[in-house]
């Protein structure tokens, strides 16, 4: 009797956990994941880092398929997608979807205020990982930023930019709300194209000078062909942002111990991507010396100028819509807390070092508008 009792309890523990592991595996998700940049954009490779990473952490509980940029739909339809719910996630970056939302500017990008330092601080402990939830939840998605790069390379062209006077009737490609405005006031004009028409622009000279993103990224687009001149530094993108859109109905049907092993992925892709970036320009920095094109510094004199603008450009852009004066009034808040311990730590600090911010009075007087 006693055996017969074991084999039946036995019998009953092997179904119990047969049944779980077909549970288990039932349970088991299938995302559909693509991003803004083709396999031919080495910022592709920030996608997939954390694609990989996700699998081998949550593979028993989340499988993501991804493919690259362009290959399900094109990259200007990711936004709509992922909103519908037409694909579970898409990696972006903020600044394309501007025209719907201000406050995704500054989520992408700032002309000379964050550096990639500050970004890292801000998103992980100074509120700004909320923002992006807030931004992002107004069109039913979950945001995880997971990519952070340092200033961009600069404007690349087949003439020289020595100075701000340089720039008086240029047209140059740069993307960003807020970037595009600061560019007008010195009397330039933005030009809008996709990353992978940048190259033909200065090629063909329908732009005077152009950027894309790092040096590494440029330098894989083949921009040491066609530029003869560099113009740093990157002052219209002082840092960016990359992330991943998640669907908000795909992102509540994982179990909260999944959630969690997504936001581990996106903070350990965050770090890599900015080593691995870092490195990139390092090496692309010296390809584009090798190969003649001549590097120009803009003097301290233009860059506070630059300073200047941006400062007023924020505070039009804040005053012009409340989501965007908070994303800015959290930033500014930060870069003035901030600087108690890092003007202390000096030459070891880890921010950008300057003092002249927008006012955060004017900021939260347009956030209360």
């Amino acid at each position: 009797m006693k055996n017969q009792r074991a084999i039946k309890l036995t019998g009953i523990a092997v179904g119990t956990a047969l049944a779980s592991v077909s549970t288990a595996a039932l349970a088991q998700e299938q995302w559909t994941m693509t991003t803004t940049w083709p396999d031919n954009i080495a910022l592709v490779e920030v996608d997939r880092h954390w694609v990989e990473l996700v699998n081998r952490l949550a593979g028993d509980e989340l499988q993501i398929n991804f493919r690259a940029g362009g290959t399900l739909m094109p990259g200007t339809e990711v936004f709509d997608a992922t909103e519908t719910g037409s694909i579970d996630a898409a990696g972006d970056w903020p600044g394309y979807w501007a025209g719907l939302s201000p406050a995704f500017s500054p989520l992408a990008s700032t002309p000379s205020l964050f550096n990639a330092a500050d970004y890292l601080n801000w998103i992980n402990q100074w509120g700004g990982w909320e923002l992006y939830q807030e931004v992002y939840g107004e069109y039913n998605m979950v945001y995880l930023p997971y990519g952070i790069l340092n200033n961009e390379s600069g404007f690349m062209g087949r003439t020289p930019i020595e100075s701000i006077a340089d720039l008086d009737g240029k047209r140059l490609r740069l993307s960003g709300r807020d970037q595009g405005r600061v560019l007008e006031k010195l009397g330039g004009s933005q030009v809008t194209l996709a990353g992978g028409e940048v190259y033909q622009a200065i090629e063909r000279g329908v732009v005077d000078a152009g950027e894309f993103s790092s040096p590494g990224v440029d330098y894989s687009a083949g921009f040491a062909e066609v530029a003869d001149h560099w113009s740093v530094p990157g002052w219209h993108q002082s840092a960016s942002v990359f992330g991943v859109m998640i669907n908000k109905n795909s992102w509540d049907a994982l179990s909260e111990g999944t959630q969690e092993k997504l936001k581990v992925a996106t903070i350990a892709t965050m770090t890599w991507s900015l080593a691995w970036s870092e490195r990139e320009s390092t090496e692309a920095t010296q390809k584009f010396i090798d190969a003649g094109v001549e590097i120009h510094q803009l003097p301290e004199e233009d860059l506070a100028e630059i300073q200047r603008m941006t400062n007023e450009v924020i505070l039009q852009g804040a005053c012009e819509d409340p989501l965007h004066a908070k994303v800015y009034h959290s930033m500014v808040s930060y870069m003035q807390q901030y600087a108690t311990w890092r003007d202390v730590s000096v030459p070891y600090n880890m921010s950008r070092v300057t003092d002249d911010l927008p006012s955060l009075d004017e900021l939260e007087s347009c956030m209360n508008q």
